[in-house]
Parts: C-alpha cells; sequence; structure tokens
C-alpha cells in the first residue's frame, strides 16, 4: 500500500468516525474565525471566547477592525498573550482582506 492510498484509507475512517467536528472558537463568519485563530495561539478557547466579543464591539469586519490603531486592539486582546504581535498581525490581515479581497476572506491561498 502506497503512502497516498494509507493517507486515504485513514481519511476515510476519520471521516466515518468524525463526520462533523465542532469548531470551539465561537464565530459568526470566516473573518471572525480567522481572527480568532491567530488569537488562538498560545492561549485556550475558553480565553479566546471571552476576548472576542469585546474585540468585535469594536470592529467584527476587516475594513473596520483596520481602522483601529494596533494599540487598541492590543489593549483588547491581552488576555490571550502575546498580544503586541497578535495585535499588528489581525491590523495587518485585516486590512489585506479589505483592500485586496473586497471585504472577504479568500476560500483558496
Amino acid at each position: 500500500m502506497t503512502n497516498r492510498q494509507k493517507a486515504v484509507a485513514i481519511a476515510a475512517i476519520l471521516e466515518e468516525r468524525y463526520p462533523e467536528t465542532p469548531i470551539p472558537l465561537e464565530h459568526q463568519d470566516p473573518y471572525t474565525l480567522l481572527v480568532a485563530v491567530v488569537l488562538s495561539a498560545q492561549c485556550t478557547d475558553v480565553r479566546v471566547n471571552q476576548v472576542t466579543p469585546h474585540l468585535y464591539a469594536k470592529a467584527d469586519k476587516p475594513a473596520l477592525m483596520a481602522e483601529l490603531d494596533v494599540s487598541e486592539i492590543e489593549a483588547i486582546i491581552r488576555p490571550c498573550g502575546l498580544a503586541p504581535k497578535k495585535a499588528q498581525s489581525i491590523h495587518e490581515l485585516s486590512r489585506i482582506i479589505a483592500e485586496k479581497h473586497g471585504g472577504q476572506v479568500p476560500d483558496s491561498f
């Protein structure tokens, strides 16, 4: 059996046993899920789910998030850890999505 055949067989078994995997990060759309995933690095899903409502109250769309100052984002997400870098990343990814993708998270690389 080739590696590809093994991978296909394993994928079939996983699909059968776990047909629907819930996403533990609370989100409303692909953008809010993306932001939550960025925040989840070195942080629990519980903490992310506590912080994101405060962040989304300020900005829940890429264009709105890109308008915020990085320090504003950082202050809100500080409980998630690594706040300076995460705030910068969220700000920049929001700017790129707003400017280059019409405010929609692309569904491909």
